[in-house]
């Protein structure tokens, strides 16, 4: 009797030790599956292609910011992620095009200096970053060695930056080093005679600097440019001459390491909910002053903006109708319109926005209609604390490059407005080949706006198909620059160009 009670006895011990074994197999086999990256993990951040090479690659690309740590974004959590994904988040294709800023075999070191060229930028960050890298192409083209720029610090933004505080100013000077000799300051020799300051004209080409600005070296041994916005023309120069306007453009003009450092906090909180739109919510005090837009706003504050516009002694439009400049397509979006439009395009309510804007004109009050639609709306002001971005305050600039940093990072950029900001992220973003940019066709979005003010159309499918079908083609998709408008002359011709800086295509690509 008692031998057979022993039997399974010891036959239960035996499986209960299989049983222990086996569970502790499986536990260390789910810890090392989870561990493991999925490869869904990365849907949305192939945003640069795997290379061989990953130095020549850095070289070659080598953004002012995060290019060498690629933040991954979280894969969206839920069933219908590929649906969702296809619909609001794939970027569009590059279509077999990888950046390409190598000179040519006949693009030589720089020759001889002839003199020095300085420059005293005008205008907010990205207007002063675009004439920065006009300027560095051409001192090439005269010979010339360029000296650290002055940064604007008179215009409405009353920024005291200098380059350094913006830029990293080493970094800058060391990476153009084949291209052109860049020095931080004008001998004290040199401070005060023989120089000429000279307003180069706008939108011209090689030619132009080669003959009439270079000329000038025989009688002057500094030529300072008054200003550097818009000085070369978008469609008529040299290759090797739009690669250097890349290189300066998205290579070397990086930000100053501790706003980058900021900038790259600010995306990775971010990305801690998900994919994010950048929202470039150009509904600040100065734009609507200069645009003379003020729907939705009250008599009182339309009136403060028309007597800002009266003082502002260089904007020269003083009397705009603002009903006709709405109706033509010439405002900024407002904070509700920009709600309705993205609710179209079915970005849901949980959807995180960056607020990539100075202060908005009237506060909360125009916020409470886009915030009530997504209320995880974000900015610096609110993902960073006061000590964190204490530093930045009271510099607009500085602001304004966290903000473009963001804004570059995102996985959807949206303006409200095609000012030099968006046209800058817009061209960055395509050269990086980073996810959509939406430009929304502000004109025709009017018309559906006021149709639903006046209750012709209600917020729905039918209003989503239209607003879809109406920005297929306005998603940052990779095509060639457009040229001028015909029929057009001199420097409307030229002013009509798609710029440079917003689409850097063909010049600065190569087929893969």
């Amino acid at each position: 009797m008692q031998k057979r009670k022993m039997v399974p006895l010891g036959t239960m011990r035996r499986f209960l030790v299989a049983t222990m074994c086996s569970i502790s197999i499986i536990t260390l086999f789910l810890l090392h599956v989870h561990v493991s990256p999925s490869p869904n993990d990365h849907k949305f951040s192939d945003k640069i292609p795997a290379v061989h090479d990953q130095q020549s690659w850095t070289r070659e690309l080598s953004p002012p910011h995060l290019s060498k740590d690629i933040i991954v974004t979280p894969k969206l959590k839920n069933s219908t992620r590929n649906s969702d994904y296809e619909k609001l988040w794939k970027p569009p294709s590059n279509r077999g095009f990888l950046p390409c800023t190598k000179p040519s075999s006949n693009y030589t070191a720089p020759a001889e200096s002839r003199g020095y060229l300085s420059v005293h930028t005008n205008g907010g960050l990205n207007q002063m970053r675009t004439g920065i890298c006009d300027m560095v192409a051409i001192a090439r083209m005269i010979n010339a060695t360029l000296v650290i720029p002055d940064l604007d610090k008179k215009s409405f933004w009353q920024d005291t930056s200098n380059f350094a505080d913006i830029f990293d100013e080493e970094w800058f000077i060391s990476s153009l080093a084949n291209d052109v000799k860049i020095i931080k300051k004008l001998p004290k020799s040199l401070a005060k005679q023989n120089r000429v300051v000279k307003q180069f004209r706008s939108w011209s080409g090689r030619d132009y600097y080669e003959n009439k600005i270079a000329a000038m070296w025989d009688r002057f041994k500094v030529i300072r440019a008054s200003k550097s916005d818009s000085r070369l023309a978008n469609n008529k120069l040299p290759s090797d001459i739009q690669k250097l306007r890349c290189r300066a453009c998205f290579e070397a003009l990086r930000f100053s390491p501790r706003i980058e450092q900021l900038g790259k906090m600010l995306v990775e909180r971010m990305r801690s909910s998900g994919p994010y739109i950048a929202l470039h919510l150009r509904y600040e005090k100065d734009m609507l002053a200069f645009s003379g837009c003020t729907h939705d706003l009250s008599t009182a504050e339309a009136e403060e903006l028309r007597i800002i516009r009266k003082k502002t002694s260089y904007w020269k439009r003083k009397d705009i109708d603002p009903v006709e400049e709405r109706s033509k397509g010439f405002c900024p979006l407002t904070p509700k319109e920009v709600g309705i439009f993205l609710t179209a395009l079915g970005y849901p309510p949980k959807t995180p926005i960056y607020i990539a804007a100075g202060d908005i004109y009237g506060g909360e009050s125009h916020m409470t209609e886009l915030r009530l639609r997504y209320p995880l709306l974000q900015s610096k002001e609110t993902l960073v604390s006061i000590e964190e971005l204490e530093p930045f305050t009271s510099h607009a600039s500085q602001m304004a490059a966290l903000d473009y940093i963001v804004s570059v990072e995102s996985d959807v950029f949206v303006h409200s407005y095609p000012g030099n900001m968006a046209k800058a992220v817009e061209g960055h973003r395509r050269f990086l080949r980073r996810g959509r940019t939406i430009s929304p066709d502000r004109k025709a979005l009017v018309r559906l706006f006021d149709k639903l003010a006046n209750g012709t159309i209600v917020e729905g499918k039918t209003l989503s198909k239209k607003v879809i079908a109406l920005h297929k083609k306005r998603l940052g998709l990779f095509k060639k620059r457009k040229g001028p408008i015909s029929g057009t002359k001199g420097a409307d011709r030229f002013r009509s160009e798609e710029s440079f800086y917003a689409n850097p295509a063909p010049d600065c690509f190569c087929r893969t």
